[in-house]
């Protein structure tokens, strides 16, 4: 990431983003949380990429180099918080469940960033306790450094709907299906099936985002029909997809 631009203070707001629309890489000295009123954002860091809809928010930890790219019309809200508040006592990035009442306080809390009034105040106190309460959840693609583990990757990245097992597309790159099971855990700290189902569902936010049919959504990213995808996506994001671009 080149050409990075640094702001000392995270802002706190809200804005629109165009689907496809992308903010450059940035750091913050402050920490800060970004959050998807509507659409699907995406951090990306050196490390990975972090993605959320409306049901989940992005922890960004001051001095992190990172950028923002919308997948369907993005309502982002952005909360900066100073370096030396940190509820969550996490240094990298950390994706979090967002509930009704969290999400309430974010959209609150941005809606006038100029606003310095004690009750304005009392919100972020409050917001600040619900984020500390948050569950993290495991919504990650780490970027991989070791060549054989990358050709696999891009062979999933390039077609979600792949099907073959480790050991075949080890056998297709080169490396053997034991040396890239530890790969998997050693790098990602996940075994590949683990890995997949995360992959898959970033295609599915996608596409979804786009209003792309249920079914064509989980024909092309690897379900066997579109009732296994719905309960893998219930389960990862607590809401069924055919409610995705309804949830505003």
């Amino acid at each position: 990431m080149s050409d990075i631009r640094h702001s000392p203070k995270a802002p706190t707001r809200a804005r629109s983003l165009a689907a496809g629309e992308s903010i450059d890489a940035h750091r913050h000295d402050e920490h800060q949380i970004v959050y998807a009123g509507s659409g699907v954002v995406a951090v990306t860091t050196d490390a990975g990429t972090w993605f959320a809809p409306g049901t989940r928010a992005i922890w960004v930890p001051a001095g992190t180099v990172h950028a923002h790219r919308a997948y369907g019309h993005l309502d982002l809200h952005l909360v900066g918080l100073s370096a030396r508040d940190n509820p969550l006592a996490r240094d990298a990035p950390t994706v979090l469940a967002v509930s009704p009442l969290l999400r309430e306080l974010v959209l609150a809390y941005t809606r006038d960033p100029d606003d310095v009034s004690p009750e304005r105040r009392r919100l972020l106190a409050v917001l600040r306790d619900q984020l500390r309460a948050s569950p993290q959840q495991p919504m990650r693609l780490p970027t991989p450094t070791d060549p054989r583990l990358a050709a696999v990757c891009e062979i999933v990245h390039a077609n979600p709907g792949e099907q073959r097992t480790l050991a075949a597309l080890g056998a297709a790159t080169g490396a053997g299906e034991r040396t890239l099971s530890r790969l998997f855990r050693s790098e990602f700290g996940m075994t590949f099936p683990q890995w997949r189902t995360q992959s898959r569902l970033f295609h599915a936010l996608r596409m979804l985002a786009d209003d792309t049919p249920v079914t064509t959504v989980a024909h092309h990213c690897g379900w066997s029909s579109a009732s296994a995808f719905i309960d893998v996506f219930r389960r990862s994001f607590g809401y069924t997809p055919g409610t995705h671009n309804r949830r505003t």
